[in-house]
């Protein structure tokens, strides 16, 4: 299942992404010269009656697209060189589309992972409906505790109704568990209505180390309350695709807390994951079945956005970053400037990698975890 489920899950996602580049670079008439899914040496291929050489290459990690005008994979840009250019090479070249087509083709390849996980989750909401709490007038209350809970050890009481957290009103229990999952050993406030009255009872999260069924262990905040039972209501197709952004919006929030946290230190960077960790989720999650592999692809589909579009030179954002810092000085950054960013970016990306792989290696069995 390992090895199946590697390139099932990143072959279909990465060649999307490009896809997305490809489509829109073609719909504002750029030659797209080579469409690759992997880096290195290429296996197998053909070119097609536009040009363009489709390829699968040896090392599966990702992907891309050199359009006309590129002079690498990272469609770095020689200044020089794009000066230069004959009427004959500008015409169909990507460095010689207007900035806003730029930037539409570099973003569209991100757009297209995030597309990818909106329907994913549409799909989920359209089967299965939208989860509501069986009685509407038990919304966030507490009708009993776990058998280790943070909440009862301070104070909240079977009954209570929690309507706020910090000062920020839940009028969920989705809320709620947001606000506690991300935030293990922190402090909060929770205001609860008992008797007619409110009352605010402080409370530390829980510190929990959960375990699944393959020996995955997560660190997450627990404090030991349940609700009323939930029930599905179905939905459409236009209320599945609000909740899928909805949803959408909570993933991303949820990543970028756990990055702040590595960054602060409140989190181990062991947490990090590569593609050693992706192939054994890929595994796993496949093993159990289509709809549990579906929802770890649109996961990581919105992983493969959000990383792509940070702004860092030779990833799509650091493209975009570069076409922001043109727009504003209404012209391109100087060859030097542009030769040192994209140096130090392919050198951040490398050692990410390098970085990760590592922590991956690391918490292999055979090495102790």
């Amino acid at each position: 299942m390992y090895i199946i489920g590697f390139p099932l899950l990143l072959g279909p996602l990465v060649t999307l992404h490009e896809l997305g580049h490809y489509l829109v670079g073609r719909w504002f008439g750029v030659k797209a010269e080579a469409f690759s899914v992997g880096f290195g040496k290429e296996i197998a291929g053909f070119t097609d009656k536009h040009g363009t050489r489709w390829k699968l290459s040896a090392l599966p990690l990702g992907g891309y697209v050199q359009f006309k005008g590129d002079m690498n994979p990272a469609s770095v840009p020689n200044p020089e060189e794009i000066a230069n250019a004959t009427p004959e090479e500008r015409e169909g070249s990507f460095h010689h589309a207007s900035l806003g087509k730029r930037a539409l083709i570099v973003f569209a390849g991100p757009a297209m992972n995030i597309l990818v996980t909106l329907a994913i989750l549409a799909s989920f909401f359209m089967m299965f409906g939208k989860p509501v709490i069986a009685d509407p007038e038990q919304t966030n209350v507490v009708v009993r505790f776990s058998e280790d809970s943070a909440a009862r050890d301070a104070g909240i009481a079977e009954g209570d109704r929690i309507v706020a957290i910090d000062g920020d009103r839940v009028t969920e229990f989705d809320d709620i568990q947001e606000r506690v999952m991300m935030y293990p050993g922190k402090d909060i406030v929770m205001r609860v209505e008992r008797d007619g009255g409110t009352l605010d009872v402080p409370v530390t999260i829980a510190d929990v180390e959960e375990e699944d069924r393959f020996g995955n262990v997560s660190r997450i905040g627990r404090i030991g309350i349940y609700s009323s039972a939930m029930s599905f209501e179905p939905v459409g197709v236009i209320e599945a695709t609000r909740l899928s952004v909805e949803q959408t919006g909570k993933l991303v929030d949820m990543m970028v807390t756990g990055i702040k946290q590595i960054v602060v230190g409140d989190r181990s960077v062991k947490e990090l994951g590569g593609p050693v960790t992706i192939g054994k989720f890929a595994g796993e999650q496949l093993s159990l079945g289509p709809l549990a592999f579906f929802n770890l692809a649109a996961l990581i589909s919105l992983n493969l956005a959000f990383i792509n579009l940070l702004p860092i030179p030779a990833l799509d954002g650091g493209h975009l970053a570069f076409y922001a810092a043109e727009a504003v000085r209404r012209k391109p950054l100087g060859p030097r400037s542009t030769e040192v960013a994209y140096r130090a970016g392919v050198a951040i990306v490398l050692a990410l990698m390098v970085f990760v792989t590592f922590i991956d290696i690391a918490k292999l069995p055979f090495f102790g975890n």
